[in-house]
């Protein structure tokens, strides 16, 4: 199974500029919560490897892009297109969540 690259603050910006859907996994080394999603944004990074790109954010090392985006829950699951949220999955959810958002909004005009 794939395992999601970690990125910084500066790499998350630049993503922002870019054009696709990018999938962030905003978690914390000792969130319980958070352990239980990973395979799952595993699993999704795998299953859409063309389509979307997933990433994982540590908060502990970007504490100001935490504040920035006013997450104040983990694990909180951020999804853009094109720069823009579209959507946001906090806590532990099925894995079919996560495929539904994807799923839809790759299937929105403009993908």
């Amino acid at each position: 199974m794939k395992t999601v690259e970690y990125i910084q603050e500066q790499e998350f910006d630049s993503l922002l500029t870019t054009e696709g859907l990018f999938v962030f996994d905003f978690t914390a080394t000792w969130c319980g919560p958070c352990r239980i999603i990973a395979p799952l944004i595993d699993k999704l990074a795998e299953e859409y490897d063309t389509r979307a790109k997933v990433f994982k954010v540590d908060l502990d090392q970007n504490k100001s892009l935490a504040k920035r985006l006013g997450i104040r829950s983990i694990p909180a699951v951020m999804i853009y297109k094109n720069g823009t949220l579209m959507e946001t999955i906090v806590g532990v959810t099925p894995y079919e969540t996560f495929t539904n958002a994807v799923t839809k909004l790759l299937s929105s005009t403009g993908s």
